[in-house]
């Protein structure tokens, strides 16, 4: 095994490899301020960043990424200003502790990721250990990484020296395969960071990263489901009668589907043993990493508090979760579900998607922010990341739009739009979808029954609709019947419409003919 003095450090502080849970749980408590809830969880905070930073992510710009990066999308940082933080950030650890955690990002060996993660934080070690996938014991002796993330949130970025927007910074060498993080505790940076690598590497390898879930049924049937923060992505797949492949990131590639992952990072506001009984069973087991979790008087998290933030999170291993896969990989998936949560109450509750319409809103990403869940967000709130993932893609989003494309058509997979948000109405006047209907349309779209309804074709989307579900209000199946208001249906049909355009226009002259058809309102024009 390569060690860090390879890799250019020179410590007079402890760096201890490949620490287990257990060694790590008493690191964390004896120095980050971690804390043991009442069942045994690690529960620590992460400060002011609660969440992500991506307006604080850079991409090395080179001979190697200047032509392929989006810089649209990617801020760009020159070799001089990343070589000096690394140099920076390198002597910021001369006389401190370290843990080094060597993992794998990706279950499929053809295409894994080994990963050296660095960190400062015991608490982040034992994050890190969770969320990727642990080598067999024996393979650590020859273990070489080809991606190394160094964690460090005590260190300061400077905006001038290093060409920093703050003093937080995630910068990204894709050509070296090094990831610089400072001046955040918020632990997902790490998680995020190997999977913008791999969205990075594996396109050129004809493999298809993916923001998504995915499960398998009892005969192989594998299904996919991608979707934004808050839509069910997590949630919907958690199904005790199919064996969880995982919850977030996934490859599609020549042998199928295969988790980048070899655990969970599951939200946890408001989550309860009732509607979530598998996530929540984990909060209680020794291992769990709780993320910004308050805990009351008797260090029991209060999942309903989010005084700290909305976005609280626990981390742990698949194994947690009692259907989840051993392998982390499945064939190639029958089923493609594309989540959104509609807040205007305008997009029926399910809809079948050909391949161009497939496409159309995979680049598109819908979903939409909710009044109370963000500061400053009074009333619903359309939000586009572009392939469920924006933040996390290196590459043209049409790249990762085509490959999805050409593997839907190659596999004969069934696309299905569904709709977890609003239905009689936006939110504040409607009700939430309820989830024993999403659920039934999700099992008749798994089974393959649901091909079998009969449908209309949507007049604002172009998509198609069934028409009634064994077991689903019909009423439900029909957005505008469920508004007390018809005219104002078709107001907020049309504003929803005129967003999906506006925000589409960017990819226009990247895209056929058939995908620019596919979107909203052409039935409407061409009528």
């Amino acid at each position: 095994m390569l060690g860090l003095e390879s890799m250019g450090f020179k410590t007079s502080g402890t760096v201890r490899y490949n620490f287990t849970e257990s060694a790590l749980y008493d690191e964390a408590l004896g120095r980050d301020e971690a804390v043991k809830t009442a069942d045994g969880a690690l529960r620590a905070l992460t400060g002011q960043h609660t969440g992500r930073s991506p307006k604080d992510k850079f991409v090395v710009r080179d001979d190697n990424t200047a032509g392929h990066v989006w810089w649209d999308n990617n801020n760009t940082m020159s070799r001089e200003n990343f070589d000096r933080l690394h140099a920076d950030m390198l002597a910021h650890v001369q006389h401190r502790d370290l843990f080094v955690q060597d993992l794998v990002g990706g279950a499929d060996a053809d295409y894994a990721l080994p990963t050296r993660v660095v960190t400062e934080l015991a608490w982040h070690s034992l994050f890190i250990r969770n969320l990727l996938i642990r080598p067999e014991e024996t393979a650590l002796a020859t273990f070489v990484p080809k991606l190394t993330i160094i964690d460090l949130p005590s260190f300061k970025a400077d905006v001038a020296r290093h060409g920093a927007r703050t003093e937080t910074m995630i910068a990204c060498d894709l050509t070296r395969g090094i990831i610089l993080i400072a001046g955040t505790y918020y632990a997902g940076e790490m998680k995020k960071s190997v999977f913008t690598a791999l969205n990075w590497l594996l396109p050129p390898k004809k493999v298809m990263p993916m923001h998504c879930s995915a499960n398998v049924g009892p005969d192989g049937d594998a299904a996919i489901f991608f979707g934004l923060s808050g839509t069910g992505k997590t949630t919907l797949s958690a199904d005790p009668t199919r064996t969880l492949i995982g919850d977030d990131e996934h490859g599609w590639g020549e042998n199928g589907i295969f988790n980048f992952e070899g655990g969970c990072y599951a939200k946890t506001i408001r989550l309860s043993a009732e509607a979530e009984p598998e996530i929540y069973a984990t909060t209680k087991r020794f291992g769990t990493v709780l993320e910004n979790v308050v805990l009351n008087d008797r260090g029991e998290p209060d999942f309903d508090d989010a005084s700290l933030t909305q976005n609280t999170r626990c981390a742990y291993p698949m194994h947690f979760i009692p259907n989840a896969s051993d392998t982390g990989r499945a064939g190639h998936p029958k089923t493609v579900i594309m989540l959104t949560a509609d807040a205007f109450g305008v997009m029926p509750p399910i809809a079948r998607l050909t391949p161009d319409q497939a496409m159309y809103h995979f680049l598109s990403g819908y979903t939409a922010k909710v009044a109370g869940t963000e500061r400053g967000v009074t009333e619903p709130e359309a939000t586009f990341s572009t392939c469920f993932g924006a933040p996390f893609m290196p590459r043209h989003p049409t790249v990762y739009g085509n490959l999805l494309k050409d593997l839907i058509a190659e596999h004969g997979v069934d696309c299905w739009l569904v709709n977890t948000g609003w239905t009689g109405g936006r939110y504040g006047e409607g009700c939430r979808m309820p989830i024993k209907a999403t659920r039934a349309l999700l099992a008749a779209a798994l089974d393959g029954s649901l091909k079998n309804a009969l449908f209309r074709r949507d007049d604002n989307f172009g998509f198609m609709v069934p028409v009634s579900v064994p077991g689903v209000d019909t009423k439900i199946l029909d957005p505008r019947s469920t508004w007390s208001d018809g005219a104002a249906y078709d107001r907020q049909a049309g504003k929803l419409v005129d967003m999906f355009v506006t925000n589409f226009a960017k990819f226009e002259d990247h895209v056929d003919g058939n995908v620019r058809d596919a979107a909203p309102g052409i039935r409407l024009a061409a009528q």
